[in-house]
């Protein structure tokens, strides 16, 4: 099946019936680069690309003033290429080849500390970006070009970046489009359920590293960046022979490193001993979004195997800003919808066909250009039910369903309690992972195809409970939540939860995961400027408690958000480690805990699933 948007009728006018509409007219014209020196004195580099005439189809000249969007890159605005044939944009070329040619100018930064731009970066998406950004505003509305509307867009650190623009305040930024983007650097991407996460502290150093300083022989490892004509960042255009571009990257070598200083920011909201002005929500679009409410348009986009626990990122965003313009969009997408994560897409077929960027430009056509769209008669939500290969629409996140709880029986999952208590242990075992197929190593830019198709084998190694045959389908829309009742024989521990689709044949297909470190177990009361539709954690040193191995404690999981059928004649698994070692840190160190689950009666353990009726 496909996750084209005609699937489900959840659109009155659907994505791909709005672009065929809005047809490409113009061409793209070769980009104009130039620094632009920011008020500490450093200087970013930038690209501008406008929509020119193309005599080939003789079309008329594109308007004198056209609405610009905006995207700032650490991944560079343009490589220097060595021989012909070689995209020089391959982070780039999406955006300019779509929105170029149906009006729009593209203005590409490359961020500070990054390509061609001079500095040297504080942190990940470090607080000086947003002043940066501010600057970068000002400039594009003074330009001649530039019709007194921009948007941002872009993916993953891209799509915080356009955060951070919006909430800069200036009134010519109207509408931005986050896609795959966290909002929460902490509990989204870096500490996902308080646990470190060490894809993102090790590898991704490891990419950046090799792009801040041109280690093109590091660089050629991964598959997005490995074309051997490309060489280094490009330089703008006063700066032909590369002399400044040098320079930059010099500077570049000072830059901070992920997997040093992540240990430092291990609880949210801290700030660093040098600098307490520095922690993780002034890293994080969610600190700044009480300037965007209301200001600014913004559409969210994601996908079921995005990175880490980026979807929290979406749908917090959407839930906190709660404005009458912002849109939520869910898929069935890997982090940037490289893939459709679906196992039930057409054979043969990975690459989505949905088309994003149709969607995004209706929003922007509506919110930028001044066009009519019809876009506010559409529902507010739009998710994708993996299996039934269907989208929905919603007027809110989660969608309507009715909260169940089922029942952990020793190796069952039941939807009837059994009110004599029981006992079943799990050991730790630290090399128990999640496998080398995850939503985790697109984290580390690798080419994930077939998602978690070594599921079954990991699986095997974990503590399971299963359900008896479904009588009839069983639809999930929204929030699963894992309540258990347990002992932990340390002071600490993590515990990683999994649900599985188990099919009538015997397959066993991987749905979601949640994950939690007991010792963040404490819970609040959403605040309004950070709703969430799961237990609310602040992180916080002082809300942090040891775990006593003589007590049971209840504690609560999160998983992540889902969309999924399950078939008639499949059982529904659940499966539980103390540690997924391929991704995350051992917690504690060297000291594998056993837990004591408490089954049955008034404590027994139970999953809430938030089952969609009538579906």
């Amino acid at each position: 099946m496909s996750d084209l948007d005609l699937n489900g009728q959840a659109w009155r006018v659907p994505p791909s019936q709005y672009a065929a509409g809005r047809p490409a007219r113009w061409a793209i014209g070769a980009p104009r680069s130039r620094y632009l020196r920011m008020r500490d004195g450093c200087r970013l580099a930038l690209d501008v690309y406008l929509p020119e005439t193309c005599e080939a189809s003789g079309t008329e000249a594109p308007p004198a003033r056209v609405p610009v969007i905006a995207v700032m890159t650490p991944y560079y605005r343009r490589f220097a290429v060595t021989a012909p044939g070689a995209e020089p944009s391959p982070n780039i070329a999406i955006y300019r080849d779509f929105f170029v040619p149906r009006g729009y100018a593209l203005v590409v930064l490359d961020v500070r500390g990054s390509g061609a731009s001079f500095g040297r970066r504080d942190a990940f998406r470090s607080p000086m970006e947003r002043g940066d950004y501010l600057e970068l505003a000002d400039w594009i509305a003074a330009q001649p070009w530039c019709n007194g509307a921009i948007g941002a867009t872009g993916i993953s650190y891209l799509g915080a970046a356009s955060c951070f623009l919006g909430s800069t305040g200036h009134p010519a930024v109207k509408a931005i489009a986050p896609l795959f983007a966290v909002s929460d650097t902490y509990s989204d991407h870096v500490f996902p359920g308080g646990v470190m996460c060490k894809t993102v502290t090790a590898h991704y150093d490891d990419l950046i590293r090799a792009l801040d300083q041109d280690r093109r022989d590091e660089l050629a490892q991964y598959p997005y960046f490995a074309d051997p004509r490309y060489a280094g960042p490009a330089p703008v255009d006063d700066d032909p022979d590369g002399l400044l571009v040098q320079e930059a990257i010099d500077e570049h070598r000072d830059s901070f490193l992920l997997r040093d200083m992540a240990p430092e920011m291990a609880f949210r909201e801290e700030g660093m001993l040098y600098d307490p002005a520095l922690h993780s929500g002034a890293c994080s679009p969610y600190w700044y979004l009480h300037e965007v409410a209301g200001k600014v348009a913004v559409y969210s986009v994601s996908g079921w195997y995005d990175g880490s626990a980026f979807v929290h990122g979406s749908v917090s965003r959407f839930m906190t800003l709660q404005g009458p313009h912002d849109r939520l969009l869910l898929g069935p997408w890997d982090h940037g919808a490289r893939t459709n994560g679906s196992p039930w897409r057409t054979a043969g077929h990975s690459a989505p066909d949905f088309p994003i960027l149709s969607e995004v430009l209706r929003f922007f056509d509506e919110h930028l250009a001044g066009i009519e769209t019809g876009l506010q008669a559409e529902q507010a939500v739009h998710y994708f039910c993996t299996h039934a290969e269907e989208w929905r629409d919603a007027a809110q996140w989660p969608p309507a369903a009715r909260p169940t709880d089922w029942y952990l029986q020793p190796g069952r999952l039941s939807p009837v309690a059994t009110p004599e208590p029981e006992e079943v242990e799990l050991q730790t075992r630290f090399s128990v992972s999640s496998g080398r197929h995850s939503r985790f190593e697109r984290l580390a830019a690798q080419a994930i195809v077939d998602y978690y198709q070594d599921w079954p084998g990991h699986e095997a190694e974990m503590l399971s409970f299963v359900s008896d045959p479904l009588p009839q389908a069983l639809e999930l829309g929204g929030h699963v939540l894992l309540e258990l009742t347990l002992q932990c024989s340390e002071g600490d521990g993590a515990l990683f939860a999994y649900l599985s689709e188990e099919q009538a044949d015997g397959t066993l297909v991987y749905i979601n995961e949640g994950c939690l470190k007991l010792s963040h177990r404490a819970t609040a009361p959403a605040p309004t400027h950070y709703r969430t539709a799961w237990p609310f954690r602040d992180y916080a040193r002082r809300n942090v408690r040891a775990m006593d191995p003589t007590v049971a404690e209840t504690v609560q999981i999160a998983m992540l958000p889902i969309g999924w059928r399950l078939a008639a004649g499949s059982r529904l698994r659940l499966s539980l480690s103390g540690a997924d070692g391929e991704h995350f840190q051992q917690v504690p160190h060297g000291r594998p805990p056993r837990y004591r689950l408490q089954l049955g009666g008034v404590q027994g353990c139970r999953l809430r699933l938030p089952i969609v009726a009538g579906a």
